[in-house]
Formats: C-alpha cells, structure tokens, sequence
C-alpha cells in the first residue's frame, strides 16, 4: 500500500474513467451512469491506492458496475471488447456485476446484500492480512440486511472490513434526506453500532486513503463519502434522471467536451 494518494494522477485517472463509460453509454438506452460517476473516486482510490495483493473489493451498489468494469478494462482484467458487448446477447458485461465476470468476486445489486457477503469473506479472512473492501450505496442502508451485516460485523470484532458509503443523497426518483429524514445522521449511527466511523468528501481520493490508512485497526471503518450524482459532466450532477438514462448523441458530445476541458 502506498503512504499516500496522488489526487492529480487520480483527477486524469477518473477523467478517462467517465470518458470511456461515456462512449459505452452510446450503445445501450440505459446504464445508470449517474450511479457510476458519483462513487468514481471512491473505487478508483480503493483500486488505485489501497487495496494490496490478496484484497477483494464487493460493489455491493452494483448499479454502478461501469466503473468497476472501466478500471478492470484499464488493468487488463477486462478487454475492450468486453466493455463493447456491453448488454448484448453474446456479451458477459450485465447492468450489475456478475461472478462469472474476471475480476468480479460476488453477483451484487440485490441491495443490501454485499455488505453481508463482505462481512462473511471478512470473518473467513480474518488473521490473514487480508482487507475486505465494500463499496454501498446511501439508498441501500434503508434495507434491514444491512443493518443487520453492520452489527454483525462489529459483534464478530471484524478490524478487517473496511465499508464506504456513496453519500449522493439520492435514490431512483427522489432524496433520501426526504424520502427517510430519521435515518441520519450517518455516522453517529454506524459507530452506536461498533464501527469507527467519520464523514469525508467522496470526490477526493487522498481524504478517502487518509480514512482508512489511519484507521484504528480495532473495529470495522465504515467512511460515509459525501458526493453527487452523476459528478463530472455539469448538465447531469444531482438530477435524478441520469439514475437511468443514456445521454442523447448531442448530450454525449456536450459532456465529453467537458471532460476533455
């Protein structure tokens, strides 16, 4: 593992990552690219700076796969050919990630299921070195399973699983701060339950790494990572729409115009 993060080097980085998602948005009608964009520094830090030989990463929000499968391409584990077949009949890419799929651990996005798989490798892997990483989405912390992996994990003296939570603050059609105002405040929630817990800013890396590189090494670390929806091209930041939907040909081009600015 690396002392520290390069921001600069993970800013060009994630600027390809939305690109290439961007022109794989062009042959299918739907890939829930605002759900990617948002935790794309998230997984890139995960990728790119804290996980060391032996590590498995869960994307338990698996909506938000085409980035997983962006950095997987950019590694070698996936080809461009891959990402290509996208959705298609002859294709092995599906809107979430699959466990026949290279480099995927887990089939998730069922929500509210990884954090649970993430808590059993944990306990598996315990006294190995080895560090589970799982990446939840905000919406999917309203499922009971979730609630009941997080006390499980802190029961079971788990040091070895490390969870973060794509803050965007919004579900499918509407905010979670509306839609379930008791469930926060966040963190304070997650340590009542055992965690070590603190709040960071989900579109810097180097504030992610510093969080989990300095974590106590006692409890689980659960990081609530604030970001917004579809973060990166202007025109789809925080608009619930771009949960879904493709952009147009001229919206596709608006939007690599800015990501090459």
């Amino acid at each position: 593992m690396l002392n520290t993060f390069d921001n600069d080097a993970a800013a060009l980085r994630c600027r390809r990552y939305r690109r290439r998602i961007l022109d794989v948005s062009q042959q299918v009608s739907a890939l829930h690219i605002g759900s990617a964009f948002s935790c794309t520094e998230i997984v890139d830090c995960i990728y790119n700076g804290l996980m060391k030989q032996g590590d498995i990463f869960l994307m338990s929000k698996g909506h938000g796969c085409m980035i997983q499968y962006a950095i997987l391409e950019e590694r070698g584990v996936l080809s461009p050919s891959d990402l290509a077949a996208y959705c298609t009949r002859d294709g092995r890419l599906g809107v979430h990630p699959d466990i026949e799929t290279p480099g995927i651990v887990a089939a998730t996005g069922s929500l509210g299921h990884g954090l649970s798989m993430a808590v059993g490798m944990a306990l598996a892997e315990r006294g190995s070195g080895v560090t589970i990483y799982v990446v939840l989405s905000d919406g999917e912390l309203m499922e009971g399973s979730s609630f009941e992996a997080i006390l499980m994990a802190s029961s079971l003296d788990l040091e070895n699983i490390v969870a973060v939570v794509d803050y965007n603050n919004l579900q499918s059609l509407g905010r979670t701060t509306e839609t379930h105002s008791t469930f926060y405040p966040l963190v304070e929630k997650f340590e009542a339950f055992g965690w070590s817990s603190l709040e960071v800013d989900g579109h810097d890396g180097a504030a992610i790494f510093d969080a989990v590189t300095n974590r106590n090494g006692i409890d689980p670390l659960m990081v609530v990572a604030r970001t917004t929806k579809g973060r990166g091209v202007s025109f789809m930041e925080g608009i619930p729409s771009w949960h879904y939907r493709s952009p147009s040909k001229s919206e596709y081009a608006k939007a690599i115009a800015e990501l090459e600015a």
